[in-house]
């Protein structure tokens, strides 16, 4: 059976466009899924990224048609300017981890619930309401938003490690086996691919 470590923040763009799709390709090869919330930021000092405030402004504009295109492409909703946008991304990611741990509702919906917020509802994802009602949804207790904290931040922290030795430098990427890798919410179908020994 293979295995997917997913590495995500909660606040990227093209995480949120990456939709269900995952969870998609994942149950139709029995494939399973970790799921792995970082500090992106972090990645991106740690890797030789940049933050979007600090890219060149070629690159700033380019990645805002892009979003735009890709949303389009997809059929999903999507606001460019969100009033929360950079926000907090550790106490949505500590639910995360917490809903993982416990089980028991949906995960990927959880994740994907988190940044419809974000990039659709302008809901600041680090209040304690947002992510409630964000675990209330997809089938969690929406009490882990206040469980688990030193749990959260120690995997929170180890999820950055761990990406950076698998060779992670962005959002959404997926390590597939603990070899093969895939960035982008547009490797999806290579990911399918592989799984299916095609590629």
């Amino acid at each position: 059976m293979a295995h997917i470590d997913y590495y995500f923040s909660t606040i990227s763009p093209y995480a949120y466009l990456a939709g269900g799709r995952l969870e998609e390709i994942a149950a139709k090869h029995g494939a399973t899924i970790t799921y792995k919330p970082l500090d992106i930021m972090a990645q991106f000092a740690r890797t030789g990224g940049t933050s979007p405030k600090d890219r060149h402004v070629s690159r700033q504009e380019y990645r805002a048609q892009e979003l735009v295109r890709q949303a389009k492409k997809l059929g999903m909703e999507f606001n460019l300017q969100p009033a929360h946008w950079p926000t907090n991304m550790a106490p949505s990611s500590y639910a995360v981890i917490a809903a993982q741990n416990a089980g028991g509702g949906e995960l990927g919906g959880l994740i994907q619930s988190l940044m419809r917020a974000v990039w659709v509802e302008n809901k600041d994802i680090a209040q304690d309401d947002v992510i409630k009602a964000c675990l209330e949804g997809a089938g969690f207790d929406p009490s882990l938003a206040d469980t688990g904290l030193f749990t959260g931040a120690e995997t929170y922290e180890r999820n950055l490690e761990e990406a950076v030795a698998a060779g992670a430098f962005g959002a959404p990427f997926y390590v597939v086996d603990g070899t093969e890798r895939f960035w982008g919410q547009d490797r999806l179908e290579d990911i399918d691919l592989h799984l299916a020994g095609n590629l």
